[in-house]
Parts: structure tokens; C-alpha cells; sequence
């Protein structure tokens, strides 16, 4: 026992058992998980995706978000939302009016379907998925990633791979690994370092959407909005976001205190999902401070559908439907890679050789300080391969919002078009990697490239039609 600072135990040592063999794993079944194991299997390569949730989609549907914020362009993110469309789980892309004249979003999805597709493609495609499984760390040989080791009902067990793809949103994998990684903005200092707040969505029940659109079309503290023309259109096509002044009116009203200046309103399958929850300084690291800002979420949710319900339109009669079991959380590592993503590169439309997808998210800055939302449509921009790619650790890759980007690049490329577009590219240019031979460090990016533009996918800016 070591009665140092802190108390701590020592293990005995132990085997752990080998449970299978395979070419590629992926670690994480969110948003970005599965379309890196997709496009992997699709390459003929054998796929095992683990997932510490019973259902795949993430944020995306466990955290009921529902909608990416930007224009899914090609590829297989596309491909997703077209399948979904086809079932009438989702509706057509809108043009949302916000301060900077307007931007181009998918509709949002419904998320038990989605989950349902995501989970059918991967079978489809041969991926090999393992629900309810936690991935405790990367087993490595002389700085080269061999497998992972997870933990679940059966114990703890070892699975060996050539690849290994970090879709953990936190990088959970690259930084067990030893691949350097920053926080947030990278200070230091934890005070004075930017980290986008996390949030939690919840949804209501029996809101008259018809009587909510109307007053919204002449309402001018909804600045930022999507109304669509039909009632048919409310089911998927509704996205209002601002309520400001009506909301710190309220506050003052009421004495109730929130931690968001302004809420997001949006519809999926003609349900009600609330975006209005904050908390800033979250260490998402601390059990005990990720425990407490999920409490903090539900006062703050009981607050807003208060609010909700005494003010606006069309929820006199509304009451909380659910709640999301997940914590949305926006941002914590980026990995350093061989390149780091900047803000300008983000903004401006840097052009690079080894581009893999050309990316139209949104700018999305919740600030970290608790201030309004920066939502504004920009051009396109790039994302090249060597932001995949960490530094020290050999046959890892990342895809996600823990590429190596910086905290400003963030506000796009952490959104989901984006993320869903780094994960294709990664199961792609993994299963490339095996079949020629070489480390993913070293793979052909422009026959990386060939496949992603078969599959109908812009790798340049000046590609996409806005």
C-alpha cells in the first residue's frame, strides 16, 4: 500500500485472455464509429466495432441532437441520410436564416430510427459490433498500437488488431497510447484555457408545433430560424433558435437562474427537442464534476420547460417527454497530429493535397464563458488526412472531434457532417493501409482519395455548390 499523497492500491498481475483476431478495430460507436467501420468493412476487411452503450449514434440519438449542423455533401454520410429519408426518418435539408444570411443543415433524424439504420448497415457490411463493452486501453509494442484490451460481463479480454481507430470523442485511445494531445485551447493553466461548455437535450410533449410556428414567423426575438412554408414541412423542417430577451426577462421574473442565454427549438418526426442546458468548467474527466453538471442539466431542464410553458406559444399544454441519458459534451482533447487543423485554415478554405473531405459545417461556438451562441454558415473547408494521424504512436488512427485541430477549427469540425466525414475517411484509408503493406502513417493518401471520390464525396472546397 503507498500512503504517498494519495492512497492508492496495486494489482496482481494477470493474463488476459485473447477473445478473437481482426484487422481493424474501431473504438466507439457514436457518430463517427460507425461509418469508419462501414467503410472499412466495405473494403473487405474484417471489423470489430465496441461500443459502451446498448445502441449505436451517440449524441447523435442516445443524446437526442438529432440533426447535424451543416449539409451532408456525398459519400457515405449522405448515403445514411438518404436511407433515412427514404423510411421517413428525416426530412429534406432547409436553409436556416441566422445572422450571417444563411446555411445550408440536413434535417434532423429520428433518432430510435437511425438507430435501427446505423445498426443494419453495419451488419449488412459485415462489422462485427460488441454493445455494452468498454475499451480500457490500447495494448502497445514498441510504440505500435496491437489491439485493445475491454472489459464486460465476460471480463476482461484482449483484441488483437493491425489497426485501431479512435472514434472515442475524447481520444480516449490516442492518449493512453502516448500520442500528445491538447485541452481545449491548449493553456496550461486549466483557468484560463477555452473548453466549449456541455449540455444535455431534452424533449417535449404535446406542443402545438402549428401555433408555435406562426407566432415565431413575426417574432422578433427568434432571429435565427427555419419555418418552413407547409404544415406538412413542421415535422422535420421546424429550427428556431434565440428567445433571448423573453428568457432574461422570465429569470427576472421568475428568480430561477439558467447558465444559457438563448434556446434552440427544433422538430423530428413532428416531436419537440429542446437545446437550452449549460454548464461551463467542466473537467469532463472528474467523475465527480461530470456526475454534478448532469444534475445541474436537469435543474436547468426542469427551469426551461417552465419557462417554455408560461411564455411561448403552443406549450401551454407541454410537459418534459425525455431526457437524454448522455452528457452532451462539445470538446476535450485534440490530439497533435502531423498537421493541426487552425481556425484560419477553418475560416478561409486552406487548400490541401491531402484533403478527405471538404467540409460546409456550421461555425458553432458555444462560448465558453456562457455567452450567446456564435452559430454562422461559412464557405467550405478542408480537412486533410494528416489531421488523422497522431504523433509517437504508429498504426492508430483518429476521427472525430479529437482530430488534431485547433480550438478554433473546432467550432466546425467538431459538428457532425464533419465528424461522420473523418470517420469514413479513417475506416477507408485503414483498410487502404492493409492492403498495401504499409503503416497508415504512410498510406497512398491520393488512392484514399479515388475511393472517397468514387463514393461521390468533394475533397475540395471549390467542389461543393453552395
Amino acid at each position: 500500500m503507498n500512503h504517498a499523497s494519495k492512497r492508492t492500491i496495486t494489482e496482481p498481475a494477470r493474463e488476459i485472455p485473447l477473445l478473437m483476431e481482426t484487422d481493424i478495430v474501431v473504438v466507439g460507436g457514436g457518430t463517427t464509429g460507425p461509418l469508419a467501420a462501414i467503410s472499412a468493412a466495405r473494403r473487405g476487411k474484417r471489423v470489430v466495432m465496441i461500443e459502451r452503450f446498448g445502441s449505436l449514434g451517440g449524441n447523435l440519438t442516445l443524446g437526442l441532437n438529432t440533426k447535424p449542423s451543416g449539409a451532408l455533401v456525398g459519400g457515405l454520410p449522405l448515403e445514411i441520410w438518404n436511407l433515412a429519408r427514404s423510411v421517413g426518418g428525416a426530412g429534406p435539408d432547409y436553409m436556416a436564416v441566422v445572422k450571417t444570411g444563411g446555411v445550408k443543415i440536413a434535417s434532423p433524424c429520428d433518432p430510435e430510427m437511425m438507430k435501427i439504420l446505423l445498426t443494419r448497415l453495419c451488419v449488412d457490411s459485415g462489422v462485427q459490433i460488441l454493445f455494452e463493452t468498454f475499451v480500457s486501453g490500447p495494448v502497445t509494442e514498441g510504440g505500435r498500437v496491437t489491439g485493445v484490451v475491454i472489459e464486460s460481463k465476460a471480463g476482461r479480454q484482449f483484441i488483437a488488431a493491425q489497426v485501431v481507430i479512435d472514434c472515442s470523442a475524447d481520444a480516449d485511445i490516442a492518449a493512453k497510447a502516448g500520442a500528445p494531445f491538447v485541452m481545449g485551447s491548449g493553456e496550461d493553466d486549466a483557468a484560463s484555457r477555452k473548453m466549449q461548455p456541455v449540455s444535455m437535450y431534452f424533449t417535449m410533449n404535446k406542443v402545438d408545433i402549428k401555433r408555435l410556428a406562426d407566432w415565431a414567423r413575426t417574432c422578433e426575438d427568434v432571429p435565427a430560424r427555419a419555418i418552413p412554408a407547409t404544415d406538412a414541412g413542421l415535422a422535420y423542417g421546424l429550427w428556431l433558435t434565440g428567445f433571448n430577451g423573453s428568457l432574461q426577462q422570465w429569470q427576472k421574473d421568475t428568480g430561477v437562474k439558467l447558465q444559457r442565454d438563448n434556446i434552440t427549438l427544433k422538430t423530428a418526426d413532428g416531436l419537440m427537442y429542446v437545446n437550452a442546458t449549460r454548464v461551463t468548467g467542466v473537467d469532463v474527466f472528474d467523475p465527480k464534476q461530470f456526475a454534478d453538471a448532469i444534475v445541474e442539466c436537469y435543474r436547468q431542464i426542469e427551469g426551461v420547460a417552465r419557462y417554455l410553458r408560461e411564455r411561448i406559444p403552443g406549450f401551454e399544454g407541454a410537459s418534459i417527454g425525455q431526457i437524454a441519458p448522455v452528457l452532451g459534451v462539445r470538446e476535450t482533447r485534440h490530439i497533435l497530429g502531423e498537421y493541426t487543423l487552425t481556425g484560419a485554415d477553418s475560416t478561409q478554405g486552406t487548400h490541401f493535397d491531402d484533403s478527405i473531405a471538404a467540409d460546409v459545417s456550421a461555425l458553432d461556438i458555444h462560448d465558453p464563458k456562457g455567452a450567446d451562441v456564435d452559430f454562422q454558415g461559412l464557405r467550405p473547408y478542408e480537412i486533410p488526412y494528416r489531421c488523422l494521424v497522431p504523433m509517437n504512436v504508429e498504426q492508430l488512427l483518429v476521427a472525430g472531434r479529437c482530430i488534431s485541430a485547433d480550438h478554433a477549427a473546432h467550432a466546425r469540425s467538431r459538428n457532425m457532417p464533419a465528424c461522420m466525414a473523418t470517420g469514413q475517411a479513417a475506416g477507408i484509408a485503414a483498410a487502404v493501409a492493409i492492403d498495401e503493406g504499409v503503416p497508415v502513417r504512410k498510406v497512398p493518401v491520393v488512392r484514399v482519395q479515388s475511393i472517397l471520390r468514387a463514393l461521390g464525396m468533394p475533397l475540395h472546397a471549390e467542389e461543393i455548390v453552395q
